[in-house]
């Protein structure tokens, strides 16, 4: 049988069942190794990272959790792994815990590090407790509430007739709630903590019981301390309440300390142990009161299947009515100390003298009303199925009966501002939804944490969080998907601002579509260095995320945002702003999937278009070479053939070839500009000759004068052949093919998703971009053909213009239009002054 979630122990319940030591799994998951692994690899680290963590007070620690937490949950499967999960989620805060505690053995960080290490413990602590606790309760009610067999004659309740222990084992087998209760009880037990209390016996050694008592009654002169006080005359453990006399000072005291002891035990779940303390102090009357509770069976009476006829020895107390009644008087008189009545009070069902001493604490008061209610169900069924005559128990008692709502309504109004405080802090209600499997209540009380304090919400409180919903989401126990997501949304955004992409991308995929996109696309937005886009590609690709539409929606997110120019406004003529490289930079998201080749150019053209309408050639060119130079084939390739692209891609191509042509164009301009302004200077013209100039002088300035007419010459050659070049590539952007430059092709019918893609503003955008480029091309072309002396060519550009083939006359104003004719008509004067007609033809008469 495997080894239960909490420490071994001897339980103070009424009846240790089998379910105690049967809720955990075989074994942890494959993840546990990994931890060992990973915690031995840290040791090996821990002397170059103590510095580190002196500074941070320990939150490098702690933070060791999100990776080891992802680590867990890669090896997370359905059914009993996931409870295996929540073991090795516990395993690895216990071990951050230790190195915690091991710093501030150490001293580290002074005594502020150690007081913010304390806190991290605390927190730790309670997330441990919790996990514990959501493990031991869905293990029983996932696995064994629904495997568990149960015989037809167990169906209709415990068997009369029964011995105690049989009735009360077949009752917790059939009744769920009665093992809930019993399993928050263990919780309660095992988590128990006496905080800053020492051992009350620590300064004590076997010894007699009373004897400072014993000694003062045997030397009448009295002993040193006690002299002077009446204390009891007899030695019985009734004396001191039947005489109303104490016992000496010293026994007094350690009567108390012993009481105290005992009970501590008690409230960790340790009966046998007390037992053993109060045999060894000398007390073994306590002892055996204390065996008084257990529920009694005679294996005499069963049938002897071996066929011996040899006595067994009975179990538990035939007379347990009796005792409990007393106990009871025990727990409700006022002549004993609290810790003798709530000792007395654990086992009789007397909620009064447990909550007199456990008043300050939740988790104390939570397992005193728990500790009562068992017993009351226990003795009701006792009584109801055993053929004995019982004796009767105090009305006060059997009217303790309160349900588990009851429980917390009463904890949450509690008098103590502790309890008040922790009921209604997180991990109180988080704790309370857990026992009463309100799943719904609690992931809407998460929510509401997290919309309304998000800043002041811890990353490690959301990260429990989120793995409280996992875990529900994994067991079937989320009801509204919807706010389940935000808890888990909200801790993607705490990894997004610690950066590591394989655990933003495995949790991200774990929300619906659209808050994938949203938020894996929030941190593409971070990344800027090529590295870790490449990482961050990686991780979206292998935890299943729709990568397409994440970098899709990253590059429009930055290319659409406005954003300001900063201190230092717009940047110098020819150069690029940090916000234009940022989105130029984005287009590199689209780079890394072939598929995306056709979203990389609606991208890509889509900046150009802006940038053309601002004038900014060079974000421009920058944005141009983003873009592959096979482009083209890459599509074809993509798509089988060049009627197998879709439409458009198709229209994004012939944008995209245009903007070539263009920047070929101006860039052909420009140079041709740069020629025609560097024409070579002819060189100083020399002094006037003198009869004492000699033939060296004149021969070196003949010369230079030849050499300056031999570079004019190849200048003159240069900048025509530059001349011819530029006209032709301005030409390629007016004689475009295919209905023009920036008209899309004929398409039988627009794209699926036009609407989703804005198609009709792209259309204008084009048609603005039309108006404004086409007549800038045409002053352009006529500008160098003008100084090139080919005055006819400036003619003949008006008849392109004109011309009904394209219809470029459309794209111009009526202010436009008048500047090119007077520019050709300029052209026509020189004409007719070289004795041509205005269309450069010869004059005939």
């Amino acid at each position: 049988m495997a080894d239960s979630p909490f420490p071994r122990s001897t339980r103070s319940g009424l009846l240790r069942t089998t379910l105690n030591s049967s809720m955990a799994p075989q074994n942890l998951s494959h993840s546990l190794l990994i931890l060992e692994q990973s915690n031995a690899e840290q040791e090996d680290r821990s002397l170059m990272e103590n510095t580190g963590d002196d500074l941070d007070r320990g939150q490098s620690r702690m933070d060791v959790l999100y990776p080891q937490f992802f680590d867990v949950l890669q090896t997370q499967g359905a059914g009993q792994e996931a409870f295996e999960v929540i073991q090795a989620l516990t395993h690895v805060c216990r071990g951050v815990m230790e190195q915690l505690e091991l710093d501030i053995d150490h001293g580290m960080g002074g005594e502020q590090g150690t007081r913010q290490r304390e806190s991290l413990l605390t927190w730790l602590r309670q997330e441990i407790n919790t996990w514990r606790l959501l493990h031991a309760l869905f293990y029983d009610r996932i696995l064994l509430q629904t495997d568990r067999p149960v015989d037809d004659e167990m169906q209709d309740g415990p068997t009369l007739g029964g011995s105690e222990k049989e009735v009360i084992q077949q009752l917790y087998a059939l009744n769920a709630t009665l093992r809930e209760y019993q399993l928050v009880v263990d919780w309660l037990e095992a988590c128990y903590d006496r905080g800053e209390q020492q051992n009350p016996l620590h300064a004590h050694d076997r010894m007699m019981a009373w004897e400072n008592t014993l000694f003062q009654l045997e030397n009448l002169q009295g002993a040193a301390f006690g002299k002077g006080h009446e204390i009891v005359t007899r030695l019985d453990p009734d004396a001191p309440v039947r005489e109303k006399r104490p016992l000496h000072a010293l026994d007094e005291e350690d009567n108390l300390r012993l009481s105290r002891a005992i009970f501590e035990l008690i409230r960790s779940g340790r009966v046998d142990d007390g037992l053993k303390l109060c045999k060894h102090f000398g007390q073994t009357w306590r002892a055996a009161i204390l065996e008084g509770w257990r529920l009694h069976e005679d294996p005499n009476f069963e049938q002897n299947v071996s066929g011996l006829h040899e006595k067994l020895p009975i179990e538990g107390n035939p007379r347990r009515d009796i005792w409990k009644r007393c106990a009871w008087m025990l727990a409700d008189s006022k002549n004993y100390d609290e810790y003798s009545r709530a000792t007395a009070g654990v086992f009789s069902g007397h909620l009064g003298s447990l909550k007199t001493l456990l008043h300050s604490n939740w988790h104390d008061l939570l397992w005193a009303h728990l500790k009562v209610q068992i017993d009351i169900r226990v003795e009701s069924e006792i009584r109801g199925c055993c053929l004995k005559n019982y004796q009767p128990m105090p009305d006060d008692y059997w009217n303790g009966r309160m349900t588990m709502e009851q429980i917390f309504d009463e904890l949450n109004v509690a008098k103590d501002a502790s309890v008040r405080d922790y009921a209604q802090g997180q991990q109180g209600i988080i704790q309370r939804h857990l026992i009463l499997d309100t799943c719904g209540e609690l992931i809407q009380h998460m929510v509401r944490w997290v919309e309304k304090d998000t800043a002041q919400q811890s990353p490690h409180q959301l990260r429990f969080m989120a793995h409280i919903v996992l875990f529900l989401r994994q067991i079937g126990r989320v009801e509204q998907e919807r706010q389940a997501e935000k808890i888990v949304a909200a801790y993607v955004e705490a990894l997004i601002a610690r950066g590591e992409p394989q655990l933003i991308a495995y949790y991200t995929a774990s929300l619906s579509n659209p808050l994938q996109v949203k938020l894996y696309s929030r941190f593409l937005e971070q990344v800027e260095q090529k590295r870790p886009r490449e990482l961050a590609v990686d991780a979206a690709l292998q935890a299943g995320l729709d990568v397409e539409q994440i970098t899709r929606v990253t590059v429009e997110n930055i290319r659409l945002a406005h954003q300001s120019l900063g201190e230092f406004g717009e940047p110098k003529s020819g150069e690029i702003s940090a916000i234009d490289q940022r989105k130029i930079s984005a287009l590199e998201w689209l780079t890394y999937l072939p598929e995306q080749r056709g979203e990389l150019l609606w991208q890509a053209n889509a900046m150009i278009r802006t940038y053309l309408a601002s004038n900014k050639v060079e974000c421009m060119r920058q944005t141009f070479r983003m873009v592959p130079a096979d482009i083209v084939q890459q599509l074809v390739s993509l798509y089988g053939s060049v009627d197998n692209i879709p439409p458009r891609e198709e229209c994004c191509l012939k944008e995209y070839l245009c903007y070539k042509v263009y920047l070929s164009g101006v860039d052909s301009f420009v140079e041709w500009n740069r020629l025609q302004q560097n024409k070579p200077k002819k060189p100083l013209a020399s002094h006037a000759a003198s009869s004492q100039d000699n033939f060296t002088e004149r021969m070196a300035s003949e010369r230079k004068e030849q050499a300056h007419r031999s570079e004019v010459v190849r200048w003159e050659h240069k900048l025509k052949e530059q001349a011819k070049q530029t006209i032709e590539t301005l030409y390629n952007v007016l004689m475009f093919p295919d209905k023009g430059w920036l008209v899309d092709p004929f398409i039988p019918k627009l794209p699926e998703n036009a609407v989703q893609l804005n198609w009709d503003h792209r259309l204008l955008q084009m048609e603005k971009l039309r108006s404004i480029c086409i007549p800038e091309i045409a002053l352009l072309l006529n500008e160098v053909m003008f100084k090139s002396g080919d005055f006819a060519g400036c003619v003949r550009l008006a008849d392109e213009i004109s011309s009904e083939n394209r219809q470029l006359y459309k794209v111009y104003t009526k202010h436009k239009l008048a500047e090119l004719l007077a520019k050709i008509a300029d052209a026509s004067l020189e004409l007719l002054n070289s004795k041509l007609d205005p269309w450069g033809y010869p004059i005939t008469t």
